[in-house]
């Protein structure tokens, strides 16, 4: 056969054997993938992925990096991706009426539409994430993200397009829904307690479309309570789970998609408060929780160490050359024995809003004077320490990849 048709039957050949890519349209408050209803069930982050399907999980979300990396294993996994792009936020400096802010964004923009619109794992687009945090004045804010998703939806009519809010506010949900009227799905960042009201605000400022809870987890810092001298107290993973079941059981109804955060883990006050993984790769009972509201089972339908206390024995405040002793109650559900490892860790001096980085936190393993045991508990003698704010963090494992993790923040004098 002439090369000359050998070619074009070769293209079409590899063109066939390509997955086709997802047409993913808004039908009323629904999602339809290729036609049928989708609930973007999900994590945002990027940590083991090939444990997420077995858990019930549909999608992942992304922020904007390791766009081709997360596409191509989503796609292995069977999973959707909400690919985001970051948008750039005005509090860290970025002016939306400068044009040499804006074109060279807008330009990296339409080059990162380009090169994924047709990847199969794409779901949807997301326009920024929480542009309009922090500002007295989100006036410029929404223009540019109708801007932005004015330009996506002109280079890919066949994915919708995504906002994100760091929650609802009293009317920025209303603000987008007239401003910006190129975004598709609405997406809200919500934690704790605020949690299980979100579709009931949104509707309230007249959202009509989809809604997905972009961001879902533990009492923020911001909500927490605080010590004496102002250290925001985290609840234990076991907690955390509790909240989480009553989250999910809460929006699964009337939302198109639930995404917790984080699938991995930062440091954002410590390394564990918004963290579904811990550092050294365990997962935590919050995943049950995901798998049992999303029909998925965990690794070996394993059940993760639960802490039914943890508290100091005496006081959490101590004078310079004193001891303070912690007691630990753990157990778990499946009867595996459990080890447990305690740090000291210095308080973040250098805390954040919006999520943004951090630095890691000192270690003082010489503070830990004592550790005594007992079937089911353990407590634990520091000392050693000089004035200043510290936490005391505790990790109980079963021995096949979960855990349990709690701390304790205190004092020296």
């Amino acid at each position: 056969m002439p090369i000359r048709l050998v070619l074009p039957l070769l293209i079409l050949i590899l063109a066939a054997a390509l997955p086709a890519r997802a047409q993913v349209t808004v039908e009323g408050t629904r999602l339809l993938v290729d036609g049928k209803p989708f609930q973007a069930h999900g994590v945002a982050g990027w940590g083991k992925l090939e444990m997420l399907r077995d858990l019930g999980v549909t999608t992942i979300r992304t922020y904007g990096d390791n766009s081709e990396d997360v596409l191509d294993a989503a796609q292995r996994l069977g999973l959707k991706v909400i690919l985001g792009f970051w948008l750039e936020h005005p509090r860290r400096g970025f002016d939306y009426a400068n044009p040499a802010h804006v074109e060279p964004q807008m330009a990296r923009l339409r080059a990162f539409v380009l090169a994924h619109r047709d990847h199969p794992a794409l779901l949807m687009w997301g326009i920024g994430n929480e542009v309009e945090s922090e500002l007295t004045d989100d006036s410029r804010v929404w223009p540019a993200i109708e801007e932005a998703a004015r330009l996506v939806k002109s280079l890919d009519p066949h994915h919708p397009t995504l906002a994100v809010l760091a929650e609802t506010g009293t009317d920025k949900v209303a603000k987008l829904k007239a401003q910006a009227p190129s975004i598709d799905v609405l997406g809200i960042n919500s934690y704790g307690e605020s949690v299980p009201s979100v579709p009931a605000r949104v509707r309230a400022q007249g959202w009509t479309g989809p809604l997905i809870v972009t961001e879902l987890g533990a009492i923020g810092q911001w909500q927490a309570p605080k010590t004496a001298w102002g250290a925001a107290i985290e609840p234990t993973s076991t907690q955390k789970a509790a909240l989480l079941q009553k989250q999910l059981s809460a929006i699964g109804p009337d939302s198109a998609g639930q995404i917790l955060f984080l699938w991995g883990w930062k440091q954002e006050v410590t390394h564990t408060w918004h963290s579904l993984l811990l550092p050294t790769g365990e997962w935590q009972q919050s995943t049950e929780i995901m798998a049992a509201a999303w029909g998925g089972t965990t690794p070996g339908g394993n059940r993760a160490p639960r802490i039914a206390a943890l508290a100091f024995a005496e006081t959490d405040v101590i004078a310079a050359g004193r001891e303070i002793t912690a007691k630990l109650d753990a157990n778990d559900p499946d009867g595996d024995p459990l080890t447990v490892e305690w740090q000291v860790m210095e308080e973040q001096k250098m805390l954040r809003k919006a999520g943004d980085a951090e630095p890691e936190l000192q270690h003082f393993p010489q503070a830990i004077r004592h550790v005594g045991k007992e079937t089911g508990k353990e407590a634990v003698t520091l000392g050693g320490l000089a004035s200043g704010a510290y936490r005391l963090y505790v990790t109980v494992r079963d021995g096949r990849g979960a855990a349990a993790a709690g701390n304790l923040p205190f004092r020296v004098e």
